[in-house]
């Protein structure tokens, strides 16, 4: 009876008692929790991913030498790979001020998340391999500039599984089609549920991101569970006479999730109980700040259902901070856009006591050259020396964390690659990097590759 209900009572019993601790068979349930390496000081990721590459000397990272030093030439050495040629140095337009009991400063074009600067962990000294935006955020997003790998996400979600079952374990809201595109949020040999799921794309107001054919409107609920289930027995059946076959248990789950999103998607995203006071934090009274604030609120109401990785990207479909020229109006303007929300973000999360478990990160896929580009109102890609910062779940709060030079060109003290800042976030969860490992064309494949450094100096 058990051999021939192997995918029945008899499989659950016995995948029970012959999976490791914490675990739960990936045949049954592939985002079932499981139990971390090391205890975790974070549950789940909120990525705040600024497409296009903010500069670190006009909001987080200033320079006296620069501003000193306008209009003259860059005293060092230049990068052997640029992406293109730039003139003399360039001071920033903004202003910074010391913020808070920390007195870490913020430029004026972030007055809402200097108001929060004592709950950030600024990381100056980031540094990537790649000048090109495709490249960059495919290194950001999946530890490769070159390969289509597992995305940030789907690691993770492959790592802990997730929290609510009847959402994914992964979900990007506005994503771009942009550099790199469905490769930032997929799974690539991982097994297919722990791929993002997205809602909308950068081209579609976040009012009207939604999941695609959420509702079925020609059938009634038990119609769609008797045909599932109708479904279910004959691939069960399939499954008992091929034997392990990935792709169709992958295809089994994902019904039975989108299945079960068809209450919950709409529920968490139905935001009419939303007070006017939270509604006013968040921005959405605002015409400037609503549509990324809407995305922000939303990061939140899936961070308290237990979705594992929250990504929400500003973008405008391209490059939305990627100022070559008009750096005056186009960095004031994407500011603009999300200062307000970013902070209601944080003050949300706090007040509400998920800040101390939620790992919030921002930033983009690189930096800003501290020299001019565009008739001196402009500056280009810097993959040498960039700022990100994290905030919530067990950093260092109100601390800045490395450095870039004098300029702000190239990290300097305690350099973070890209593959460190993987290998911190998902120390940061309770995984080792190192044993987060998938096997695939006979190689043991992680998201750090070969490399990756932890670093503790950011852990409170």
């Amino acid at each position: 009876m058990l051999q021939e209900s192997g995918l029945g009572f008899g499989w659950l019993a016995a995948a029970s008692v012959l999976t490791s601790a914490g675990e739960r068979a990936t045949a049954v349930d592939p985002l079932a929790p499981k139990r971390p390496h090391f205890h975790p000081r974070a549950k789940r990721v909120i990525f705040l991913f600024m497409k296009g590459g903010p500069s670190q000397v006009d909001t987080f990272d200033p320079k006296p030498l620069l501003d000193r030093d306008d209009g003259k030439p860059f005293p060092g050495q230049k990068p052997r790979v640029q992406f293109a040629p730039t003139a003399e140095l360039l001071k920033s337009p903004w202003k910074f001020r010391n913020y808070g009991q920390s007195g870490l400063p913020v430029s004026e074009l972030f007055p809402h998340v200097a108001q929060c600067v004592d709950d950030l962990c600024i990381l100056r000294s980031l540094h990537g391999t790649n000048a090109a935006h495709g490249g960059a955020s495919l290194k950001l997003h999946t530890g490769s500039d070159n390969f289509v790998r597992p995305s940030m996400g789907s690691w993770i979600s492959y790592g802990l599984g997730t929290e609510n079952q009847n959402l994914p374990a992964f979900i990007t809201i506005c994503p771009t089609f942009a550099h790199g595109g469905v490769n930032n949020w997929g799974a690539a040999f991982l097994p297919a549920a722990y791929q993002g799921t997205p809602l909308g794309n950068a081209t579609v107001p976040a009012a009207d991101a939604m999941v695609r054919y959420i509702r079925n409107s020609r059938q009634s609920s038990a119609q769609q569970r008797d045909q599932l289930d109708l479904l279910a027995a004959m691939n069960r059946e399939h499954l008992r006479r091929v034997g392990n076959h990935p792709a169709l248990e992958g295809r089994l789950n994902s019904f039975e999730l989108a299945f079960r999103m068809q209450m919950a998607m709409p529920e968490a995203q139905d935001i009419t109980g939303e007070s006017e006071t939270i509604r006013r934090l968040y921005g959405l009274d605002d015409k400037m700040t609503a549509n990324f604030g809407r995305q922000c609120l939303m990061a939140r109401r899936f961070a308290e259902r237990g979705v594992r990785f929250i990504q929400v990207t500003h973008s405008d479909g391209e490059v939305q901070w990627d100022q070559h020229g008009d750096l005056r109006k186009g960095h004031a303007k994407n500011a603009a856009e999300v200062d307000k929300p970013i902070a209601g973000l944080l003050k949300d999360l706090k007040a509400s006591g998920l800040l101390e478990d939620t790992l919030v990160l921002w930033g983009g896929e690189f930096g800003r050259t501290p020299t001019a580009q565009g008739g001196r109102d402009g500056r280009d890609h810097n993959p040498e020396g960039f700022t990100m910062w994290m905030a919530g779940a067990g950093v260092k709060a109100g601390t800045a964390y490395g450095a870039t030079d004098d300029y702000g060109w190239y990290a300097t003290e305690n350099k973070m690659h890209l593959h460190d800042l993987h290998a911190t976030i998902l120390a940061l969860l309770g995984l080792d990097h190192e044993k987060l490992t998938c096997r695939f064309a006979g190689r043991d494949f992680r998201l750090t590759d070969v490399s990756g450094t932890v670093a503790t100096g950011v852990f409170a």
